[in-house]
């Protein structure tokens, strides 16, 4: 079976507002499934947003442990991450998932990964997936040479990404925190 491929997730935090955003594409192999996915949630009572690349059933598997860690840990974003991370790399079956996230809140932006990875961006943006790399890019540029908010750079930045990465599409959904 082909591996599925897909997925732009990017979040930007400026102005004291964070964006987190992704394109809708689904594809396997070199067909698209589904373009109109939703690959943003929002969690912990609508005070935290995540965002997932990767395998649909990994990601919801951590994504539901990623819950009950913002729960044991009273809503904070860095330790539910750090003790998630923890969980993902020493537990035998979720070392398997083949996803990765990206949790944020008003005071946080974390992308979190299987390799037990918990990373804070400096530039104020963070992206995951297949066109992560195209949405990073574009959004740095915005964030340096433009007056735009969060939200309106993680719009500009997708559509671009959608426009270069094969496994992406201009079907986005932005949320804010």
């Amino acid at each position: 079976m082909d591996k599925i491929r897909s997925t732009t997730i990017l979040a930007v935090r400026r102005q004291g507002k964070v964006a987190l955003g992704g394109d809708g594409q689904v594809t396997l192999g070199n067909v698209v499934m589904k373009s109109d996915a939703r690959k943003i949630r929002r969690l912990h009572g609508g005070k935290v947003l995540v965002g997932f690349a990767g395998a649909s059933a990994d990601a919801f598997a951590l994504m539901e442990r990623f819950e009950a860690k913002l729960k044991d840990h009273q809503g904070s974003v860095p330790r539910a991450a750090t003790e998630l991370a923890k969980d993902w790399r020493t537990d035998r079956v979720l070392r398997r998932l083949e996803a990765m996230m990206i949790a944020v809140d008003r005071d946080s932006l974390l992308v979190v990964s299987g390799t037990g990875d918990v990373i804070q961006p400096t530039e104020g943006a963070a992206a995951i997936g297949s066109g992560g790399s195209y949405a990073l890019a574009a959004a740095r540029a915005l964030l340096a040479y433009s007056e735009m908010g969060a939200p309106e750079i993680v719009r500009a930045a997708l559509e671009i990404a959608g426009d270069l990465c094969i496994y992406s599409n201009r079907n986005i959904e932005v949320e804010e925190v």
